[in-house]
């Protein structure tokens, strides 16, 4: 069967679950929903962003005169430290359960400049917010009530990003989230019948077939995985098995940080445009167990289709049954390649 002609469905081992993929539907005309792009260049610096050094916040205090990196307990947060810790009260019908949830959010300026993107910034600049969410993921998980950290970035005002200043976002909660969760199981899954961990099984396998892969340097690969639901779908995967990246040396997280550069650096000269995603660290549990079957693995969700203007929505079949993309992942990953 060519996988570019004819519709199918590919299986995600981590999450367990299906995608579609209907690679003929890519030729039908468009007169859907058209993006407006950003005209005007931001600002190295504006004085009426709440995340640029020196400035006043929303709740009033103000931001130092931050150099490098910068993380804050979030003004506006999802997640309170002063939550209630016992469980709720139990409800009289099981239809309404319910418990406190507690945790923090934090946010984490990349740069004192406000026109930056990680795409615009240097490896020894980005390796500074590696080190950072190392920092943070060790602190917070140490937390006796946290047990799960996640780290992730919003850009681009499609993807809800309330700021264009160059920031990412870390929170920290008693529970483990669904899609962790899910992967959890998983691994856990494949590391009682195999000894090894899924992701190794699977980078190997990737690199066997070469159809996939963006790029690579000596710790890190970078892919578009066989199961994208996202157009331009990718995954950053450390080539030694690391539950977590506090397991990093420092030539992974100079590695990690070039990684993060050049993928980034690629979205924006694939359609000539500031690439909107939202991207996020995957890791183990901070439960105090060990978790060998854990290898840890960066997400990009990128939402543009066609172009820098045409955007892929989730709705109708996708909401209602499961995830459906156009192109292929092959097809997605010679776009992106020819623009590495």
């Amino acid at each position: 069967m060519n996988y570019n002609d004819f519709p199918h469905r590919r299986y995600n081992p981590l999450t367990e679950s299906w995608v579609l993929v209907s690679p003929h539907r890519s030729k039908r005309p468009w007169q859907g929903q058209v993006e407006k792009l950003p005209t005007d260049k931001r600002p190295t610096y504006d004085p009426g962003c709440y995340l640029c050094a020196g400035n006043l916040r929303a709740n009033g205090e103000r931001n130092p005169d931050y150099a490098s990196v910068y993380v804050f307990d979030n003004d506006f947060a999802a997640l309170l430290p002063d939550a209630p810790s016992m469980e709720a009260p139990p409800s009289n019908h099981t239809f309404f359960t319910s418990k406190p949830e507690r945790g923090m959010a934090r946010v984490i300026c990349f740069s004192p400049r406000h026109d930056l993107t990680i795409a615009d910034m240097t490896t020894p600049e980005i390796r500074k917010v590696v080190d950072a969410w190392v920092a943070e993921y060790q602190s917070l998980g140490a937390l006796p009530f946290v047990n799960y950290v996640q780290i992730f970035e919003n850009k681009g005002a499609i993807m809800g990003c309330s700021n264009p200043h160059p920031h990412g976002q870390i929170w920290a909660q008693e529970s483990i989230p669904d899609e962790p969760l899910k992967k959890q199981n998983a691994q856990l899954r494949y590391w009682e019948q195999h000894q090894r961990t899924l992701l190794s099984d699977y980078l190997q396998a990737e690199q066997t077939a070469g159809e996939r892969i963006l790029f690579e340097n000596e710790h890190m690969v970078t892919l578009v995985p066989f199961w994208a639901v996202w157009p331009f779908e990718a995954m950053i995967i450390p080539r030694r098995a690391m539950a977590r990246i506090t397991d990093m040396t420092d030539a992974e997280k100079e590695a990690l940080a070039d990684a993060y550069r050049q993928l980034a650096a690629t979205y924006d000269r694939l359609f000539d445009t500031s690439f909107p995603y939202s991207a996020g660290i995957h890791q183990a549990p901070t439960d105090e167990a060990l978790h060998p079957e854990w290898h840890w693995h960066f997400v990009f969700y990128p939402p543009l289709l066609r172009s820098a203007t045409v955007k892929k929505f989730m709705v109708g079949y996708e909401m209602l049954a499961n995830p459906q993309r156009d192109i292929t992942p092959e097809m997605a990953a010679d776009m992106l390649r020819s623009r590495v």
